[in-house]
């Protein structure tokens, strides 16, 4: 599992992750998904969400949950790209929990990237481009 995922990061929960069930609320997957590809695109790839001239818009989003985890855990959060279109990605997320490395979900998130003003969609290009061709899934 950790092999098919090629760029981790390790997310500690936070004591409001937890819901009344006494497990990490659903939300929070996905805000983790988000967070953890944002992160990776400013860090890694360079983008510039407040200033650059194209904007990344989620288009869809899917999270199937395995197992739960809870308050303390630590999530590590895995990322690759399923597929890398001309205006859109497909970004692949596992989440294992860090204590025993189980699987607790799954999901994917599209960005199709667009013109910040014209919302129409615009190429993905630089080092943006090549950055998420170093993430695509074998």
């Amino acid at each position: 599992m950790t092999g098919e995922y090629l760029y981790w990061e390790n997310v500690p929960t936070r004591w409001k992750d937890n819901d009344v069930y006494g497990h990490v609320n659903n939300v929070v997957h996905y805000s983790l998904m988000d967070t953890v590809i944002n992160e990776w695109m400013i860090r890694t790839a360079g983008f510039d969400p407040a200033a650059s001239g194209s904007i990344a818009l989620c288009v869809e989003s899917h999270c199937e949950y395995k197992a739960e985890a809870a308050f303390p855990d630590t999530i590590r959060v895995g990322l690759r790209v399923g597929k890398l279109g001309r205006s859109s990605v497909r970004w692949e997320i596992g989440m294992l929990r860090g204590s025993d490395g189980a699987l607790i979900a799954e999901g994917h998130f599209v960005h199709v990237f667009v013109d910040r003003d014209t919302r129409r969609p615009v190429e993905i290009t630089g080092t943006v481009r090549s950055e998420m061709q170093k993430l695509l899934a074998a």
